[in-house]
């Protein structure tokens, strides 16, 4: 991977190494599933990960508790992120079993997971460049050092077709991908020896026409909730 300069946001953990190396020749045994063809950063694709109900169930959960998406640190771009966000109910029966999938495919622990989030995205919304690990010397680092510490791996699954924009772009990647329902995308946050890859960079493009909608799982390098989480589905394949 790139040796970014400049925009390098930590420093080298053996931890962070260690889940990607892991994690990673997870993935790359999985059939079904595929790296894209780029440099600097590990993105992967997964079709129909989603059932075509659980998409819809989705969606209809985001629709029942959008509220405005908001930003951990201020920026002074209003239109910087302008779409809908759920923080989706983890223990709920849908949302459990989902959660539990996405860690067993990854083979992380579902305590060191975020809870799932849904973004909903009507026509002129976007959410620009950005990058999901957390910076290290900013001021909200110590408290998430509390909760976990640094981001390690994404996953996104879109939960519909989008008519026209919408698609997520790795701009310094040089790659993007079009909203497809049921399609999960998987990245790695991390550059090899743990630092924070700053080709990881990416844009939730503005929607131009239609709906866009998303959920999406982060990974922390330790627990996020404390105490044991029970395995609802540890099978790690689709059910409908």
């Amino acid at each position: 991977m790139s040796k970014n300069i400049g925009k390098v946001s930590g420093s080298p953990s053996p931890n962070r190494a260690r889940i990607a190396r892991e994690v990673t020749a997870r993935l790359e045994a999985r059939p079904g599933i595929k790296r894209a063809k780029v440099e600097t950063a590990q993105l992967y694709t997964y079709p129909e990960f989603l059932s075509e109900a659980e998409c819809d169930a989705l969606v209809a959960l985001i629709d029942k508790s959008a509220r405005p998406s908001t930003l951990l640190a201020a920026h002074e771009d209003p239109e910087f992120r302008t779409s809908s966000s759920t923080d989706l109910d983890r223990w709920s029966d849908l949302v459990w079993q989902i959660d539990d999938r996405i860690a067993h495919l990854l083979g992380l622990p579902p305590e060191n997971a975020e809870t799932l989030q849904g973004q909903r995205y009507a026509p002129g919304q976007q959410f620009r460049a950005h990058c999901d690990y957390f910076h290290e010397g900013a001021e909200y680092w110590e408290k998430m050092l509390e909760f976990g510490g640094q981001r390690t791996w994404t996953a996104m699954a879109y939960l519909n077709d989008v008519e026209e924009g919408g698609a997520t772009w790795f701009p310094r990647a040089g790659v993007r991908f079009k909203p497809k329902k049921g399609l999960l995308l998987i990245w790695n946050n991390m550059m090899e020896d743990g630092t924070p890859n700053y080709d990881t960079l990416h844009e939730g493009m503005r929607v131009l026409e239609g709906t866009k909608y998303v959920v999406t799982k982060w990974f922390r390098e330790n627990a996020w909730i404390r105490g044991q989480v029970p395995t609802y589905y540890g099978g790690g394949e689709q059910r409908t």
